[in-house]
């Protein structure tokens, strides 16, 4: 059983600043067969999270090129979204959460960036 479109999260109240820890999986695709192939489908990476007192771990498509962050560089989530997946047992059911987004960037990477574009020396007009 699965939420049909998962929970759309309030980034700020409900993970805080989000620090950059490390890739924790990549998730290959499995072949027709079963077998494990070559292809990655999403990384995982762990994310420390100061409003949930811990570690936590968020995945995203094997689009997005591999993060590769300084450990505690202060990270935001694009598009996070929380959803869970339910396995039946004989007492009811386990249930597992995850958290998937569409990227994972560094904070106030393209303000920095439009600052240094900004500053850049400019050239004397040709006369």
């Amino acid at each position: 059983m699965r939420l049909a479109n998962g929970i759309v999260i309030d980034k700020e109240k409900t993970f805080g600043v989000l620090k950059f820890s490390a890739l924790r999986r990549e998730v290959h695709v499995q072949n027709e067969d079963g077998s494990v192939s070559e292809e990655i489908k999403e990384r995982t990476y762990d994310l420390k999270c100061n409003t949930q007192g811990r570690m936590i771990q968020v995945s995203v498509p094997a689009t997005v090129p591999l993060k590769d962050y300084d450990y505690n560089a202060e990270v935001e989530l694009i598009n996070p979204v929380a959803d869970t997946v339910a396995n039946a047992n004989y007492r009811g059911a386990d249930v597992d959460w995850y958290v998937k987004a569409d990227d994972i960037l560094l904070k106030n990477k393209g303000t920095h960036a439009g600052n240094l574009q900004n500053n850049a020396p400019q050239q004397p007009p040709k006369k």
